[in-house]
């Protein structure tokens, strides 16, 4: 699936302030190896169903195994694995051979403690690694997690690895013991330690979509084959939200555009940006945030959200908007499925000058059947001219005012909306009182 930068920031997938991105919420990876991973993750979103249905088959696997899910590996086990190979030591003598072992320890006391302290995180990481191979290997696993699983297997398939496996933390191994294994891991591991890794940072990232999946209960999406663009979702909600409203949302061929309206702050950006989110992390493999979802494989997501002006190059707020759907536009006329979502069109000109902009462009826009449009506006009076278009949806968010306060029920209804708040806001507020006073 592509998708831009601008549309990862616009959907919060991604934020500067991480507690601020589904991303960071989704994180719970337990090495920094396992990060990067979902980083990767996060970054190449599936565009066909083949690696979607295995990933989804993956996790479920998982989702089952979570409780029973080893503890030994962590990320200071990692590092230090990493950093021993990386630190200067005298030559390990080999064998196992008494007088070499208190010989080393004697004379190379320094190195020998780093030696001894780096095989206990050994040991700690193949029986960890030992642990995964049999928690996980199951009959009708996804082929890629049975080659990683039958890889791993073969890297640990040592007998020295399996005797070093049976070291748990706090044991006090005699120098001999130190001195053999670490021989081995100096010598002979470093190049299989490095792909098991490897392997286990995959692992983690994975455990950690699926540990998500049980945090916050989402479900998995059904991919339903279509040749048009198809979305259907029933209490799809944000995930950022602490006390999220749910809303329910059907797009197809026959209606594949939201005209919506509403006051400020009746939720229709948050709206715009849970649909985005949902269908992206459909297509990384993983669980959304609705009660059931059912759609087709898109080719991308576009967002028009958070336009910004570029005073270094002399763009104003109004110009960039014009390129930003002149890009959608070049990107969407390929006949490929598109998600195209954008968030009160033309806020940078005169009311006039926005209207007719926005007029332009969705009757541009409604001709490409092939993509699915959520477009909100706060010009509500282009509605009327609209509704001679039977392949768009009306609907609008609800603003009620009791006793000069503003009550949002934040449900999506349908029709347009004619809510104009912005003057109470001010009396609200007190702004008005101030400017009165002057």
């Amino acid at each position: 699936m592509e998708i831009d930068n601008i549309t990862y920031e616009d959907l919060s997938l991604f934020n500067k302030e991480e507690e601020f991105s589904i991303f960071h919420k989704l994180n719970f990876t337990r090495t920094s190896g396992g990060r990067d991973r979902l980083l990767e993750f996060f970054n190449a979103p599936f565009s066909k169903p083949e690696p979607i249905l295995a990933t989804q088959q993956l996790l479920g696997l998982m989702l089952d195994k979570l409780d029973q899910w080893p503890v030994s590996i962590s990320n200071g086990t990692i590092m230090v694995i990493e950093r021993f190979y990386e630190t200067a030591v005298d030559d390990i003598p080999h064998g196992q051979n008494l007088p070499a072992a208190v010989s080393y320890k004697l004379f190379h006391s320094a190195d020998y403690a780093i030696v001894r302290y780096s095989v206990g995180h050994f040991a700690d990481f193949v029986r960890g690694m030992s642990e995964l191979v049999t928690l996980l290997d199951r009959p009708g696993i996804p082929p890629l997690l049975g080659d990683l699983l039958e890889r791993s297997r073969r890297l640990l398939d040592q007998d020295i690895l399996k005797e070093l496996a049976t070291v748990r933390s706090g044991d006090k191994l005699n120098p001999i013991k130190v001195i053999y294994f670490g021989h081995y891991v100096r010598y002979s591991f470093k190049t299989a330690v490095k792909s098991l890794i490897e392997i286990h940072h995959r692992l983690d990232a994975w455990y950690s979509m699926a540990m998500a999946m049980r945090r916050f209960q989402l479900s998995f999406p059904s991919f339903v084959e279509k040749e048009d663009p198809y979305l259907e979702a029933t209490h799809l909600y944000h995930l950022l939200l602490p006390n999220p409203v749910a809303y329910d949302i059907r797009l197809d061929q026959e209606t594949n555009f939201v005209f919506l309206t509403g006051a400020n702050m009746a939720g229709k950006s948050t709206f715009i940006r849970s649909v985005g989110a949902v269908v992206f992390l459909a297509h990384l493999g993983m669980g959304v945030p609705a009660q059931t979802m059912r759609l087709t494989i898109f080719d991308g997501i576009l967002s028009n959200i958070n336009v910004e002006d570029n005073i270094s190059k002399g763009e104003s707020f109004f110009f960039n908007e014009v390129q930003r759907i002149r890009n959608t536009l070049e990107k969407i006329g390929n006949q490929k499925k598109w998600l195209v979502l954008i968030d009160e069109l033309f806020k940078g000109t005169n009311v006039q000058d926005a209207m007719k902009c926005s007029l332009a462009v969705i009757r541009g826009l409604i001709k490409i059947r092939r993509s699915l449009f959520i477009l909100s506006t706060h010009l509500y009076e282009i509605g009327e001219d609209l509704k001679v278009y039977p392949n768009i949806l009306f609907n609008y968010f609800e603003t009620a005012v009791k006793d000069d306060q503003l009550e949002f029920s934040y449900q999506l209804k349908p029709g347009i909306s004619n809510d104009r708040i912005g003057y109470l806001i001010l009396k609200r507020e007190k702004v008005v009182d101030m400017l009165e006073r002057l």
